[in-house]
């Protein structure tokens, strides 16, 4: 019995000598030089690498939208040229097929089955595509023209060309399920609720930390300029801060606390605050201004307007509880967490980040960040809610952070009530490696060595050697326990409604 394969290629070759037979009817004229030299602008992807080149000058998406195209390219090709074109060898036409002044010179002699240029051009637009759908639109006119001109100058048949085209959408699918595309950023939310108008800042205690990133000889003075009727107090280096904060607040008339100063200091403000059911006007003073960012006060006049107006949100709080000292007289501190902890070397790596991020842009610095910080470090050995991992970064936020990787940027909700909790370990083998590799092509958030997860409660414990704790900016040593727990919506914090 003849078997039905060879049947199956009869009927293959028969329809591609059919279109082929068509295409070599069309007239001669101009289009046959364009899509000749389409053609060879995507010889080894020249094309789709210069077209990624561009792309990569514009940051975010964009450039992330190149990189996945490439990506998919090379799967692309790499399949193609190396397993099918073996699996699978065939014939190119020959020139009795088309006219001879459209033949490709010099012909490729490899497998005509499948065809690579028509896998890495739609495998580039697609990969394009999952990222930013409008490039990947603008782009499938370019991929469908070079697939379409390997059939018209000679170097495939139509069916290489399909296969080809197919092996190059499924590469660009397939790479999304180990670099999948990122959530897109939610928008701001608010849990709006009623606070003091303070015009002029009457009722208005405002703490000043001279050791602020932003402080200057006149800012006690520019603030009371926009703030005449606020009661001003201004801590100097050698006063203790937390003492000052609760005398400020403790101001006879006060019905809203102001702070000035970093993160630090405006996670003690609004423990204070919240002690004494104060609202909590947080003032850009510090180096980065996470909570004044992510309040909508990053501006002094923003602050000004929200508390002129009685504009007001609720945010959780996290409280962290520490142990240090020996085991059998261990102290114990209670701080209040507004933005993130840390373990391990993130806080070198978010100094290095910030260094580079205005000549580099934040995601580029990201990446140099990130090598600079792990490719000499070493990770800690900790205990997770009884699992013991070493790691190269323990990281707990108070909210849920985008995006969803090692840069954890944007807080659009301040009152979600979760602990967001992320985990880059070195418990694989090759472990630096896996980090290194998943940094440069953008696959933290997907890779196994990264654990991200929620929770309302976690325990940490050293693993022998005490550790290293960050909160919100101010370092703990000698950490041998550390408790994280969230306080729903107890900070009232002023936040501008427009």
């Amino acid at each position: 019995m003849q078997s039905s394969r060879p049947r199956g290629r009869t009927w293959i070759s028969r329809l591609d000598r059919y279109l082929l037979r068509h295409v070599s009817n069309l007239p001669g004229g101009n289009h046959d030089v364009f899509f000749r030299r389409l053609s060879a602008s995507a010889n080894q992807g020249k094309l789709w690498i210069g077209t990624a080149a561009v792309m990569a000058l514009f940051p975010g998406k964009t450039r992330r939208a190149a990189l996945h195209g490439l990506i998919a390219q090379g799967v692309a090709s790499a399949v193609t040229n190396m397993v099918f074109k073996t699996l699978l060898p065939r014939t190119r036409p020959l020139p009795e097929h088309l006219p001879v002044f459209r033949f490709v010179h010099p012909q490729p002699t490899s497998s005509s089955m499948p065809s690579g240029h028509s896998a890495s051009a739609v495998a580039f637009a697609v990969g394009v595509g999952l990222v930013r759908p409008a490039l990947g639109a603008a782009l499938a006119p370019a991929a469908l023209g070079v697939a379409y001109s390997r059939v018209h100058t000679g170097a495939h048949w139509p069916s290489d060309v399909l296969f080809g085209s197919a092996l190059g959408a499924g590469a660009a699918l397939v790479t999304r399920h180990w670099w999948p595309v990122r959530p897109p950023i939610p928008q701001t939310t608010r849990a709006w609720t009623n606070a003091p108008q303070l015009p002029g800042g009457e009722g208005l205690s405002i703490v000043v930390n001279t050791l602020g990133g932003s402080f200057k000889e006149e800012t006690a003075g520019a603030l009371q300029e926009v703030f005449p009727k606020a009661h001003i107090n201004t801590v100097q280096p050698d006063e203790d801060l937390l003492q000052r904060i609760a005398a400020t607040a403790d101001f006879p008339g006060t019905r809203a606390l102001g702070v000035w100063g970093g993160d630090g200091t405006v996670g003690a403000a609004a423990a204070a605050a919240v002690e004494r059911s104060l609202p909590l006007l947080v003032l850009p003073g510090g180096t980065l201004n996470h909570f004044a960012r992510d309040a909508g006060t990053g501006s002094l006049k923003d602050a000004v307007r929200a508390a002129s107006n009685g504009e007001a949100a609720l945010a959780d709080i996290g409280v962290v509880t520490a142990e240090r000292g020996l085991a059998g007289n261990p102290e114990v501190s209670e701080v209040a967490m507004l933005n993130t902890s840390s373990i391990g070397l993130y806080p070198n790596f978010v100094r290095r980040r910030e260094h580079l991020q205005p000549a580099l842009g934040k995601p580029l610095a990201g990446v140099a960040a990130m090598f600079r910080t792990f490719a000499a470090g070493t990770p800690t050995t900790i205990t997770v809610d009884g699992k013991r991992h070493k790691v190269w970064i323990a990281y707990l936020g108070r909210g849920r952070y985008y995006p969803r990787d090692h840069a954890p940027l944007i807080r659009p909700v301040m009152d979600d009530g979760v602990l967001d909790v992320r985990l880059i370990t070195a418990d694989e083998s090759f472990a630096r490696l896996r980090l290194l590799w998943s940094v440069l092509t953008g696959t933290v958030a997907s890779s196994r060595i990264t654990h991200l997860r929620e929770a309302t409660q976690v325990r940490i414990d050293a693993d022998g050697t005490p550790m290293a704790l960050a909160v919100d900016g101010e370092a703990l040593a000698g950490v041998r326990h550390v408790a994280y727990r969230v306080r729903p919506k107890a900070l009232t914090y002023y936040s501008p409604r427009s």
